[in-house]
Parts: structure tokens; sequence; C-alpha cells
């Protein structure tokens, strides 16, 4: 059975492009819950179809990818994917992934129920606006994952969380992907913070073991 075969059986509503170009419409056309986007799409390349989708939508998106490569530029890819699949993969798989992600989207993890502005030293997180400000006077656009990822850490300061916490608590307790995903979205996160993973402000890495908020009070 093809993945949209697959997945209509599985009650999606299922919506194809044969290229990038057809991509970008299919998106701004129809709006659709989650995206499904493969790296090696003709015309515009999945790289690009994202960064494109990014400046208009936070619209969930699953990479399909097919090399190590491919993992390596997506995790330092700027504009972060939600999720990410390395072929060859099961219609099965990716139909549970797409559910999880869908699932995710619709029931927030506790930063959307907070009221309490998180004030750090050159940061600030408003759970209740999303939105996120830099040294006072830049806001810094995120995707939702990465803001409930933020949030995440943020909320307990020098707490570490290793990826697979960081996955129950932010991707959902149903989350069976490679943990890696985590690494996607750190490195995300810290580029749009203007965060040196050398030297970090914000986000700090355990060795072995995870990530922490090592922010100051504010």
């Amino acid at each position: 059975m093809t993945v949209r075969g697959y997945l209509e059986a599985d009650g999606f509503h299922v919506i194809e492009a044969a290229d990038g170009p057809s991509a970008l419409q299919a998106v701004t056309r129809d709006r659709p819950d989650l995206v499904v986007l493969d790296v090696m799409l003709p015309g515009l390349d999945g790289f690009q179809v994202l960064r494109r989708v990014r400046e208009a939508s936070q619209i969930p998106v699953i990479m399909l990818t097919a090399r190590d490569e491919e993992v390596d530029r997506l995790i330092g890819f700027t504009t972060g994917s939600d999720d990410y699949v390395t072929k060859p993969f099961s219609p099965r798989e990716l139909a549970l992934r797409v559910r999880a992600i869908l699932r995710r989207a619709d029931n927030r993890p506790e930063a959307a129920h907070e009221d309490e502005v998180l004030r750090f030293d050159g940061l600030s997180v408003d759970p209740q606006t999303r939105t996120v400000l830099v040294d006072a006077d830049r806001t810094v656009e995120l995707s939702a994952l990465d803001f409930d990822l933020l949030f995440a850490l943020a909320r307990v300061p020098g707490r570490v969380f290793t990826r697979r916490g960081l996955l129950a608590q932010v991707w959902g307790e149903d989350f069976f992907g490679d943990e890696r995903v985590v690494d996607v979205h750190i490195r995300t996160l810290r580029r749009a913070l203007g965060d040196d993973a050398s030297a970090p402000r914000f986000v700090g890495t355990v060795r072995t073991i995870g990530y922490r908020f090592i922010g100051r009070p504010g």
C-alpha cells in the first residue's frame, strides 16, 4: 500500500504535490493541518519549500530524508521541521508520527495554560501571547514546537532534561521517533535566540545527557 493509501485508510484526507512549487501552492490553497515534505522534491527541494512555508505559517511539517547527510543538514537548518523520518520507512510508522504530531498540536503542553511571563537577563517568554523577546527589543519568531521547547526548559531553570524527557514533555508520551529530533530543534532554537552553542546564554548542553536552561534571572 502507498503512503497516501495508508494515510487515507487511517482516516486522513490527503492532498499530493509532485514538485516543490506545487507543494507551496497546495499549502497556500488548501491550508492542511500538517505537511509531509520530501527533501528530494524536484523544482524546489524540501529545504527550500520548508523555508518558504515557515515565512507565512507554523503548520507542522514532517521531513522525509534518504541519507544521514540530509539529517545532518536538517540539524543545521535554521527553519526547523517538527519531525523527520528517514527512508526506508513503513507507512504505518509515518501514520503514527502524523497522528502524534496532530495530537500534540491540538493539546499543547502546560505552556498554553500558564499566565506568568518568564523574565531573564536578556530574555522574556510570554506563554499567553507566545512571544519571545531578546535583549528587550528583538521579537523572536519561533515555531509552535520550538516555543514549547523553550518554555519547557525555561520554566525550570537549571534542571537537566534528557532528550527522552523533552520528547515526552514537548512532543508527547507517544512519540517513538529518533531522539536526534531534539538536537534539530535545540539548534534551531539557539540560532533564533542568537545563542552561541560554545558559550550559551540561555540553553546549555549537558554532555552525554541532554540540555538545561541557564539564563540568569532578570
